[in-house]
């Protein structure tokens, strides 16, 4: 891996936490994600599955961790099985874990090779009343390949029907969505390399320049700081792209007078930031659009401040919507009639800001997070409103990754990057 190693402390706690809250005598099961083909002898580059990364730091294929707390003998309680390793594969792979690397990167003592798997789990079985299994069910999860995780699922239920089964995911949901601070730490490391990118596209950016080549200047800076890459697939949208919200062809020339909608963050050690700036082509905003970007910076400020602990991710919402109806009007986008007519269920701000403002972030950049539980301290969020006018050919989104404090407003993780009309005018003309 590029990324520094992890101290193993990090993931001993969040097994500690995922174990207390398990019912009596029960066993669960972790699989790392497939390699999934693309044609012929052609893969993905691997990815590892979140889950068995948060619990454990092994980041490789063909790995699966056993958590077992009221097993009879100390060292059945934490089990992890990996792939065994040779000289052969060390040659046409390159390093795998060894039993004895494993336990410096997991803190897992016991380490068995998969092809020990279904033996021992044979063993856990007797002793075990309940299975967890872990599913998919995050609210925006949309799965149509059968992962490996559901191979193992549809397998163990034809394997052990007499067992009761309960379910992983609700458990993740509420662990993972509060980090501990090593985890601030990541994303914090995350989002400052995002910022390198960021400051690097300042002085490049200039009317003409393409889109993908914006995309290879931000791809650069990311893997000479340690990460694998962009987070998530990066939108660069000049122009009347950025009314399209999930542009990502970023084939386009970037022409004098427009702006670009950078949607871009780089990942570390697994962990994303997730970074939007909008900036003028030519290195200065014309007033219309000035205008428009310091109400959409309004909106992200005001809406930062109410990210507390307690408040309610659905009322968040419609008090952010009552702020950026305040500057649609202020605008002209929207008139007095509009707002009292409006739809409740589709209020008339929602035709320039149609998305959502705040979502979790952590290890998936749509990370884990209960949306009808109050919010905690330490839960890290987004906030990326944005107002968009396809009758003016562009569109302006401003987002940066808080941490919720105890007390007080949150703790903006991307409180370096310039997000200021004065400093982004400044450092493009420079």
């Amino acid at each position: 891996m590029k990324y520094h190693q992890i101290n193993s402390g990090l993931f001993v706690k969040n097994r500690r936490k995922f174990m207390a809250e398990m019912k009596p005598n029960s066993v669960a099961v972790f699989n790392s994600n497939d390699i999934y083909p693309i044609s012929a002898d052609s893969t993905l580059p691997f990815a590892q599955h979140r889950d068995i990364f948060y619990l454990s730091g092994v980041d490789q294929e063909e790995s699966v961790l056993l958590l077992f707390p009221d097993a009879p003998y100390e060292h059945q309680r934490e089990i992890l099985f990996l792939r065994e390793t040779n000289d052969h594969i060390a040659v046409w792979e390159g390093e795998k874990l060894t039993k004895e690397r494993a336990f410096q990167v997991s803190g897992i003592r016991t380490v068995y090779w998969l092809q020990d798997f279904h033996k021992v789990l044979n063993e856990m079985m007797t002793y075990a009343d309940t299975m967890y299994i872990n599913t998919n069910e995050h609210y925006r999860a949309t799965v149509e390949t059968e992962t490996r995780e559901a191979r193992f699922v549809k397998w163990w239920k034809e394997r052990y029907p007499a067992h009761n089964v309960a379910k992983s995911n609700p458990i993740l949901q509420r662990i993972r969505s509060v980090k501990e601070s090593e985890e601030i730490d990541l994303i914090q490391h995350a989002c400052d390399i995002t910022e390198k990118g960021f400051r690097r596209l300042l002085g490049f950016v200039k009317p003409n320049v393409t889109e993908y080549e914006i995309e290879a200047e931000l791809a650069h800076e990311f893997i000479r700081n340690r990460s694998k890459g962009f987070a998530y697939t990066p939108i660069i949208a000049s122009g009347n792209n950025a009314n399209v919200l999930h542009y990502i062809e970023n084939n386009q020339q970037c022409k004098e007078g427009d702006l670009i909608l950078l949607d871009v963050a780089a990942e570390y050690a697994n962990y994303s930031s997730d970074m939007t700036r909008t900036i003028p082509v030519s290195g200065r905003f014309t007033d219309r659009q000035k205008a428009v970007y310091k109400a959409v910076l309004n909106v992200k400020n005001e809406a930062t401040k109410m990210l507390t602990p307690g408040t309610l991710w659905k009322q968040y919402h419609v008090e952010v919507g009552k702020i950026m109806t305040s500057e649609l009007l202020g605008l002209g986008l929207l008139d007095k009639a509009d707002v009292q007519n409006e739809n409740p269920e589709w209020p008339a701000y929602k035709k320039y800001f149609m998305h959502g403002t705040s979502h979790h972030l952590g290890l998936d950049t749509h990370d884990y997070g209960l949306l009808h539980e109050p919010m905690k301290p330490n839960m890290v969020f987004t906030v990326e409103p944005g107002i968009y006018i396809p009758a003016e050919k562009f569109g302006i989104r401003l987002e940066d990754n808080v941490v919720v404090q105890e007390k007080g407003e949150p703790f903006n993780l991307m409180r370096n990057i310039p997000v200021e009309v004065d400093e982004i005018e400044t450092l493009m003309n420079e």
